[in-house]
């Protein structure tokens, strides 16, 4: 993986690794010498030094220079309809509602950016995915209030709200309920 084939890199080809150009995706490709990895034009990993940067034809021709595909763009797969994306952080958000999620967070797990995660979660769902993430951790309260006995304090920290507080704020807002109330509501015959 020298760098002797790295001729000049044309400057369409750069300003498109730049500007993560999707038009060019599938019609050629990028290496990172120092990394051994390759990428779509549209990567949204950062940007290489671009007398690092090798430009394939084809995904074959950096399989066979030893280049490994990028884990972020998946180079070697077909990008996934944003339907896939939403089905993914909906099914990422209700497995790991009970631990620390961010955006950011969230948009690498997927190999998306924030900002397209966002976008796109919202267009399909009506909801942000903080939104989506406090309705899912609301739900798994209200579970675990009337089926449990726990202390409000502990059932905040096993849906995931770090500051109890908080947690009976939200909780407030989306059931009009305090946890406590709505505990002694749901147990009343």
């Amino acid at each position: 993986m020298g760098n002797s084939d790295t001729a000049r890199i044309p400057e369409d080809k750069w300003h498109a690794v730049l500007s993560n150009d999707r038009s060019c995706d599938g019609q050629w490709y990028y290496g990172v010498t120092t990394t051994g990895i390759f990428c779509r034009p549209s990567c949204k990993s950062k940007p290489p030094n671009r007398s690092h940067v090798r430009i394939f034809q084809t995904a074959s021709d950096a399989l066979s220079e030893q280049f490994r595909p990028c884990k972020r763009c998946k180079p070697v797969q077909q990008q996934l309809p944003d339907e896939e994306w939403e089905t993914q952080a909906r099914s990422y958000i209700e497995a790991h509602y009970h631990e620390p999620l961010t955006l950011t967070l969230l948009a690498d797990v997927l190999h998306l950016s924030p900002y397209h995660l966002q976008r796109t979660f919202k267009r399909l769902t009506g909801s942000t995915p903080a939104a989506y993430i406090q309705q899912i951790r609301i739900r798994e309260a209200m579970k675990l209030l009337t089926s449990t006995d726990l202390p409000v304090t502990d059932i905040a920290g096993h849906v995931g709200f770090m500051n109890a507080a908080h947690f009976a704020t939200r909780f407030l807002g989306a059931t009009g309920l305090t946890p406590t109330q709505y505990r002694g509501a749901k147990r009343e015959p």
